[in-house]
This record gives structure tokens, sequence and C-alpha cells, in this order.
């Protein structure tokens, strides 16, 4: 096998267009590494892959560069949700648990009380026919 000469280096193919493709596809890397939805012991690939084209007389020779990566797929977001039949309707009803206790009210962000599925305390007294007999009695 005959010895050969190159006289260039990858990253300065192109007028070093090679090279800004690897540092931004480096750059999506380390910023999907850093993201906190991101498990951040998954295996993260930078991909260079350089075709070589010659035409037909072998004195020019066609170059193309393609950079990629393959990330960490964000990591799944998991809820509950409370699923039953509404006895009064007879329809399945479904709804997300907020409160991480079926049953259980919590204060949210702005100091409202919700129940379970995240719906106002309040609202819901308002709809309800309750009477207060204490209230009543003066």
């Amino acid at each position: 096998m005959a010895k050969v000469k190159i006289n260039f280096s990858i990253d300065s193919l192109a007028e070093g267009a090679g090279k800004e493709l690897i540092e931004r596809e480096l750059s999506d890397i380390f910023n999907n590494i850093n993201d906190p939805n991101a498990d951040p012991t998954k295996k993260r690939s930078l991909i260079v892959k350089v075709d070589f084209v010659p035409d037909a007389d072998y004195d020019e020779v066609k170059a193309s560069i393609n950079v990629s990566s393959k990330l960490a797929p964000a990591a799944p977001v998991t809820t509950k949700i409370m699923t039953g039949r509404d006895l009064n309707t007879g329809m399945i009803a479904a709804s997300e648990l907020k409160s991480g206790v079926k049953g259980q009210t919590y204060i949210d962000e702005q100091g409202d009380v919700r129940t379970d599925t995240g719906e106002k305390v309040e609202d819901i007294e308002k709809k309800s026919k309750i009477i207060d007999l204490q209230e009543k009695r003066g």
C-alpha cells in the first residue's frame, strides 16, 4: 500500500464548517447533560461522518461532513388519576389526583384550600345545598 501525505485536517475542511457543526452538537450534548428533565446517567453520543466521493478521473474528491448527536430523552413524568362511576349519573369519571392522597384536601400556592382533584373547596361549598343550622339559629 502506497504512503499518503494528507495536507488538511478534518476541523479545517469547508473553511471550518465541520468544526462548527461539531461544536454545535457538543453544545446540545452538554445542554442535555445539564437538563434536569433528562437522566444524567444516560450515555450521549457525538457522531461524525465524513463521506468521500471521488470523480471519474480520481483527481477530485467531494467530502461531505455530517455531524449529529444522540441525546438522553426527557425523563417520564408520572401522575395518579382517580377513576370510578358517578353514582348519580352512572357515567365514568376520571380526575387527576392533585393532593397526593385520595380524599385529602391541600393548600395551593395561592393559599386556597382545594379538594384532592384540585377544585376550590369554597366553590364546592357555594354550590352545596347544605344549610348551616347554627348560622340560621341566630
